[in-house]
């Protein structure tokens, strides 16, 4: 175990300096080298010019979070990489109880790790914890400790403590009763956890030639506008970062971080770099992909917004515990079969009446109660960025995917099915897992056997150092999964060799004759010519994988009215294999594939019109974890929603790769 570093001695000489600012927008800061040595990087003995893959973490928080801390979590940033290399880990002890505390623990390892705790209410979480602090003793200070409930019942009172320090469910003023009356206390407390998540990404990142493991300095910035989610992880690209992390506080906008972001990284002069990867689109009510540009005046201002957030924003998080936003069925405008597939792991059942949105935003995403926006699912952003393609001449919806956790129990990369321990100090029991829904305030509605353990991000990059999975990231070679470690090659081109499956040189033909997954398509070689697509996917060989049942080819367009059309191809593998689950004990049964693939050209293409195209591979089914923890259980114990035949008993686990995508030459610039 490597020396823990605490923040509370480090916050006393930060604050001890700090000099009184003259505005809020002082203390954010252009990026600095930080205040201890980095380990220069050497070069990793395993190096491949044709790219290795790399399963990693990009969304776990810890107890500097205001919500996991408000929840009983204790771990900090040192202990979710510790967690993340396979050391094992206490989580919380059932609510209300003092002892019971469980371990947990990796069965293996992950790759890369990014903890991206809360910058909301960062400093509020100090303030409220730290003896000797002039709020220390406030009523607010001590809700949230726990120590003056207000009549909340008793099996809220982590709500409760939550609600202490937030005004409303959007991003609100910073109370007065911790921060002062103009909240600089919190600010300038803030200079001593984020100096902590830099000391603890620095601690476990393996500079050596070895590069077992790597971290990034991040943190998330949870802006909700009308309770609609509109979350980014912000993660760096090395230890060089912005003096504090802007938050939604700070920054009331999408708009307004991607600029703060810019003028204190970016544009800095320094070595800074910096990607925001949105997450939860399915709880956004539209806004995560509207095409909105607040405050540009003419077309050249449009142009730029939606080339800086092209820039900072290369990735979507497709995947995580709050649910799948790839796709959903019958949506306003979106021609095409329906895709049996898109039911998967969704937060609101697919069968229930929701009004739609049609083409405009909703209310309350968060909630589960606004209508239900085609631009809350990652596919139909994708389709929504080749619209302003042709609108306005920029794609700012070029989005390469990822899955992610957001666990809240410093635990990243807990994604299986089987052992599911809960994603935050809430759902410490299976009684607590297998509740149907929660009220969280006025912020959200929470259904916790509608949850899932979350996913994993694959990166394709040729060695596990930072600056080679970052530059993997900016081009979008990335993948997620669903939790198990399936392995997708995606290239598309012109010309592949049909016999590119039958040779051991799969990913060199790819490279040499095309583009990967992220990837734009060349210009046609002409008319008659069609893009040619090569697929292969690898099982997870471990307990945690079934066999592959098949692998899929997503398009999505836009037809000369504006609607958007999907198709959904399978090519490569067998739909109807006959695979199968015994829900009793949980047994799969059936043929499956231990490797897919294929030499796949598009038969419906249009080389006048623009199109996006991604992969799915796809597992023979198995037992989903609610599954498993209501068998666990005596039938008298178990509750309604382990005989709901509203709640999947069975899943069929995925990968979903970067999308790669053509222009036809008329849009080209």
């Amino acid at each position: 175990m490597r020396k823990r570093w605490k923040y509370t001695t480090a916050l006393a000489a930060v604050l001890s300096h700090a000099a009184v600012a003259d505005t809020i927008n002082d203390y954010f800061g252009s990026a600095a080298a930080p205040p201890f040595e980095v380990a220069e990087q050497q070069p990793c003995r395993q190096n491949n010019p044709h790219r290795n893959v790399h399963f990693g973490a990009t969304h776990i928080h810890t107890t500097l979070s205001g919500d996991a801390n408000a929840f009983g979590v204790t771990n900090r940033p040192d202990d979710a990489y510790a967690f993340a290399r396979g050391e094992p880990i206490t989580l919380p002890a059932p609510f209300n109880q003092t002892h019971g505390s469980r371990v947990q623990q990796l069965a293996r390892p992950l790759d890369f790790a990014v903890v991206t705790d809360h910058a909301e209410y960062l400093g509020e979480v100090v303030r409220c914890s730290t003896p000797g602090s002039s709020s220390f003793n406030s009523a607010t200070c001590k809700m949230f400790r726990g120590e003056e409930l207000g009549g909340w019942p008793e099996e809220m009172a982590h709500l409760a403590r939550m609600f202490a320090l937030v005004l409303k469910g959007d991003a609100a003023p910073r109370n007065p009763d911790v921060c002062g009356e103009d909240g600089t206390a919190c600010i300038e407390a803030m200079s001593g956890p984020w100096l902590e998540i830099q000391r603890a990404a620095e601690t476990w990142n393996d500079a050596s030639e070895d590069c077992a493991f790597t971290t990034f300095v991040g943190y998330e910035y949870s802006l909700a506008v009308d309770s609609n989610n509109m979350h980014r992880n912000v993660i760096f690209r090395n230890a060089t970062v912005p003096t504090l992390p802007v938050s939604a506080q700070e920054a009331g906008t999408p708009q307004a971080l991607w600029r703060n972001l810019e003028r204190n990284c970016l544009d800095s002069d320094t070595e800074c770099d910096v990607l925001a990867i949105p997450h939860n689109s399915n709880w956004s009510a539209g806004r995560m992909f509207y095409s909105e540009y607040p405050g540009a005046n003419t077309p050249a201002d449009e142009i730029r917004m939606a080339e800086l957030r092209q820039r900072l924003e290369p990735l979507v998080e497709i995947m995580q515990v709050k649910g799948d936003s790839e796709c959903r069925n019958g949506l306003h405008q979106v021609l095409g079969s329906a895709d049996e597939l898109c039911d998967f792991e969704k937060l609101r059942e697919p069968a229930e009446p929701a009004v739609d949105c049609e083409l405009s935003t909703g209310v309350g995403g968060m909630q589960l109660s606004s209508c239900i926006s085609r631009l809350s699912f990652v596919r139909y952003g994708l389709i929504e960025g080749l619209k302003e393609q042709q609108r306005i001449g920029v794609n700012p919806l070029r989005l390469g995917i990822i899955a992610a956790s957001d666990n809240h129990n410093a635990t990243g990369g807990a994604v299986a099915e089987a052992g599911f321990e809960g994603s935050s100090g809430q759902d410490t029991l299976p009684a607590d897992r297998l509740q149907g829904e929660i009220k969280v305030g006025n912020v959200a509605t929470n259904s916790p056997v509608r949850s899932n353990p979350g996913g994993l991000a694959g990166i394709w990059a040729e060695e596990n150092s930072r600056e080679s999975l970052f530059t993997a990231m900016k081009r979008r070679e990335t993948f997620g999964t669903s939790g198990p470690r399936i392995v997708p090659r995606f290239f598309g081109g012109w010309e592949f060799p049909q016999d590119m499956c039958k040779g051991g040189d799969f990913a060199a033909q790819g490279y040499e004759h095309g583009v990967p997954m992220g990837g734009e398509l060349p210009s046609t070689h002409g008319p008659e010519s069609a893009p040619v697509f090569a697929l292969n996917a690898l099982r997870d060989a471990s307990d945690e994988g079934a066999p592959l049942q098949r692998i899929q080819v997503v398009k999505g367009w836009v037809d000369d009215l504006g609607r958007m059309h999907q198709t959904i191809y399978d090519v490569a593998g067998n739909a109807n294999n006959g695979a199968s689950v015994d829900i009793e004990t949980c047994e799969r049964k059936g043929e499956g594939h231990a490797q897919l693939c294929s030499v796949w050209q598009d038969p419906d293409f249009d080389a006048k019109r623009d199109a996006v195209y991604y992969a799915r591979v796809v597992e023979n089914p198995s037992c989903r974890w609610s599954t498993y923890q209501c068998n666990q259980l005596n039938p008298a114990d178990r509750p309604p929603s382990c005989s709901d035949p509203n709640v999947p008993k069975t899943i069929q686990e995925r990968a979903w790769t970067s999308p790669i995508w053509y222009t036809a030459p008329r849009q080209r610039n």
